[in-house]
């Protein structure tokens, strides 16, 4: 909104210093500050405020150290950071670009599903919370909107660059494939030219199938303090580059990669998530003050996956979420070896001692707050590589 009024009185009345807001990087900048000190300021009554209403996490005895310290914990803490990003988006961004649209429904969306099945946790002491089939529905609702807006809104393009110097809008469903140099990929090569007008039905069910994961993966990484704030933090700044970099015509053409018009307008929105997931690690880190719960979980899932569909970087997931890839693959492996080997030999038998990966690594003895930091650490390389395929091809 400050964007569309500084606009005015810069035209207007020719306000002296009204033109900074134009400036990507500024807005930014203030976005993040805005939103750190949204969760820093509103962080400790929001906590206080789930304490009076008894709004705590009930532990069910794992057998880990320290588990049980836990008990009451204040959860739902997800909607300080939902606030942290919303309120600077809505300030600082231009909300009328689809993709800043988009990127709102999808925290909102999520947050709601999340606070339904915290409610249910904590309100109603079922402990199963919102039964699966419903979070996975809610999950297919978003990426089944997200899909089609990508592929029917007029203002989502990919602008190619015309040796004459003129450029051409192109509707095309487009991804990047990483490690090759020329690394556009058209998901219509994947279906026989006479189904060819149909890809865009094969490409929803891939953003169903994105959308899905990552807020899943996001949601079982959030077991021990400070483990899914920091990590998608390290996510949303990667993020952020790239939004940048598709957006501006000088950058991607210099890097070879899609143009894509407005994105860059994204450096906002993930600019108010990174703050907003920093923010929250001054109460959340270990030992934690406050949980996100699923509130959070599943929204920061569900954005991260829509910021990777809209600036078409899908295919780099495995790579930049590879932390949230392999706590859900632990406990897919798990569960499934478990029911495996108690159908053919009566006892089930487990490849880790404890699923998801970092609980493992705590029944090993580790503690936490080494195990989340160097799960961060483990992040922050795979940033790098997923950066680096810029130009690795």
């Amino acid at each position: 909104m400050l964007y569309y009024l500084f606009d005015y009185l810069e035209n207007e009345f020719d306000l002296v210093g009204a033109g900074v807001f134009q400036y990507i990087s500024f807005r930014a900048g203030m976005a993040a500050l805005l939103s750190l000190l949204i969760t820093i300021a509103f962080g400790k009554r929001l906590i206080q405020t789930l304490r009076r209403f008894q709004i705590g996490e009930s532990i069910r005895d794992l057998g880990l150290e320290g588990q049980m310290e836990k008990q009451g914990t204040p959860t739902m803490g997800g909607i300080i950071i939902i606030l942290a990003i919303v309120a600077p988006t809505l300030l600082f961004a231009r909300i009328g670009s689809v993709y800043i649209i988009l990127l709102l429904i999808a925290a909102l969306w999520m947050g709601v599903i999340g606070f339904i099945d915290d409610y249910i946790k904590v309100k109603k002491r079922d402990k199963g919370g919102l039964r699966g089939k419903f979070k996975v529905i809610g999950q297919c609702v978003l990426g089944l909107l997200v899909g089609l807006v990508i592929v029917f809104h007029e203002d989502i393009v990919i602008r190619e660059f015309l040796p004459d110097g003129e450029f051409e809008d192109r509707k095309a469903l487009l991804t990047t494939i990483p490690f090759f140099k020329n690394n556009e990929f058209q998901y219509d090569w994947l279906l026989p030219e006479f189904l060819a007008d149909y890809s865009w039905v094969l490409y929803v069910l891939l953003v169903i199938f994105v959308v899905t994961a990552v807020s899943n993966g996001t949601n079982i990484t959030d077991g021990i303090d400070g483990l899914a704030a920091g990590t998608s933090a390290i996510i949303g700044l990667t993020l952020a580059i790239f939004a940048y970099l598709s957006g501006n015509a000088i950058f991607s053409d210099y890097l070879n990669i899609m143009y894509i018009p407005n994105t860059g307008e994204l450096v906002i929105f993930c600019s108010a998530f990174v703050g907003a997931c920093i923010g929250f690690l001054w109460f959340n880190a270990h030992p934690a003050q406050v949980f996100m719960g699923d509130t959070g979980s599943l929204s920061l899932g569900g954005i991260i996956a829509v910021l990777a569909l809209v600036i078409r970087k899908e295919l780099l997931i495995p790579i930049l979420c590879g932390i949230f890839l392999v706590e859900l693959v632990s406990v897919m492996v798990q569960v499934f070896w478990f029911k495996y080997t108690k159908k053919k030999y009566g006892e089930g038998r487990r490849v880790l001692m404890m699923s998801p990966l970092h609980h493992h690594y705590q029944k090993l003895g580790l503690h936490e707050a080494k195990i989340v930091a160097r799960f961060w650490i483990v992040g922050i390389l795979l940033a790098i590589f997923t950066l680096a395929t810029l130009k690795l091809r």
